[in-house]
C-alpha cells in the first residue's frame, strides 16, 4: 500500500464522517458488536486506566470509556472523523478525559507515552500497510502486562459468501480470500483493505504479546451491511444472536464471522 492508497482511504472516511453516527456506522448490528468490545475492555483493563483508541471514528467508544472513568487518547487518520470526535467530546463535557488527535495507525511512531490498554474497533487495523510496524509500536506504547483489544475484519464470513453467491456475484463472494490490499468501495471512494484470519493476525504480534482469547463477531447474525434483513426478521435474528454469544468463541467457529475480537497481553 502506497501513500496514494492511504490518502484514498482517508478521503473515503472523510466523506462519510458527517453521518457516520447513523445507520452507516452505528446501526443495530454494529451497536451489538460495539458492546462486545466495551465489555471485553471493561473486563480486561482496570477502570481508571489510560486507553489508546486506534481509529476512533466519531468518538462513540472513546466517550463511553470516558464515562466509565478511563482516560482516553483517541486517534484517527481521517481529520473529519477527528473533528466529529472533538465535537462529541465537547458536547459530553469530557474534555478532561478524552483527547482526540489526527494520527493514522501507520504513524504511531509520532506518539509518546505509555498506556494501560489499546483498543481498536471495526477494522481500522485492516487499512494499515505494515502490521509488523504496528505490533512493534504497540509494544512500545503499552505498559508490560497491558492488553490489546482489537475488533478486526475477518477473512471467512459465511453470510457474505452465501449472500453474494445466491446473487451470482461470485467474485464479490470470494473477495476476502484474496491476499494483499484490496479496493473496497464506500461512498464513491476507495478503502484499501487487508483481511485476516485470527491466528494469521496474531502471528505478527506474538513476539511481544501473548494471545489471551479470540472470538467471532456476527457469525450467526448477518453482517452490519445486511441490517435490512435483520430488521425484517428481527425475532429470528435475536435467536441467531443468542448463538453468536454462546458459540462464537468455540474452536473452528471462532475463526469465522464478519469480524473477530482478539485480546492480547503485553509480555
Amino acid at each position: 500500500m502506497d501513500e496514494g492508497q492511504l490518502l484514498d482511504t482517508q478521503k473515503a472516511f472523510d466523506s462519510v464522517a458527517a453521518d457516520y453516527d447513523g445507520p452507516r456506522g452505528n446501526n443495530e448490528l454494529i451497536q451489538r458488536m460495539r458492546v462486545a468490545l466495551w465489555e471485553t475492555v471493561l473486563s480486561t483493563v482496570p477502570v481508571g486506566s489510560s486507553l489508546l483508541d486506534l481509529g476512533c471514528g466519531t468518538g462513540i467508544d472513546a466517550i463511553e470509556f470516558a464515562r466509565f472513568g478511563y482516560q482516553v487518547e483517541a486517534t484517527d487518520w481521517s481529520p473529519q472523523m477527528v473533528g466529529r470526535t472533538r465535537s462529541r467530546v465537547a458536547v459530553a463535557g469530557m474534555e478532561s478525559r478524552v483527547t482526540a488527535t489526527h494520527l493514522g495507525i501507520h504513524q504511531l511512531d509520532q506518539l509518546q507515552g505509555q498506556f494501560d490498554g489499546i483498543y481498536s474497533n471495526f477494522g481500522p487495523l485492516n487499512c494499515v500497510p505494515d502490521m509488523h510496524v504496528v505490533a512493534n509500536e504497540c509494544a512500545r506504547l503499552l505498559k508490560p502486562g497491558g492488553h490489546l483489544v482489537f475488533s478486526v475484519i475477518g477473512r471467512i464470513c459465511p453470510w457474505e459468501v452465501v449472500h453474494y453467491t445466491l446473487r451470482g456475484r461470485f467474485k464479490r463472494a470470494a473477495v476476502r480470500t484474496r491476499r494483499g490490499a484490496l479496493a473496497v468501495g464506500m461512498n464513491r471512494h476507495t478503502i484499501w483493505t487487508y483481511y485476516y484470519l485470527p491466528r494469521e493476525f496474531y502471528r505478527v504480534f506474538e513476539e511481544h504479546f501473548a494471545l489471551q482469547s479470540y472470538r467471532a463477531l456476527s457469525l450467526f447474525l448477518p453482517p452490519p451491511y445486511l441490517v435490512d434483513y435483520y430488521r425484517r426478521h428481527q425475532r429470528r435474528c435475536e435467536r441467531l444472536g443468542w448463538l453468536d454469544d454462546r458459540l462464537g468463541g468455540l474452536p473452528v467457529l471462532r475463526n469465522m464471522g464478519d469480524h473477530f475480537l482478539i485480546v492480547m497481553r503485553r509480555r
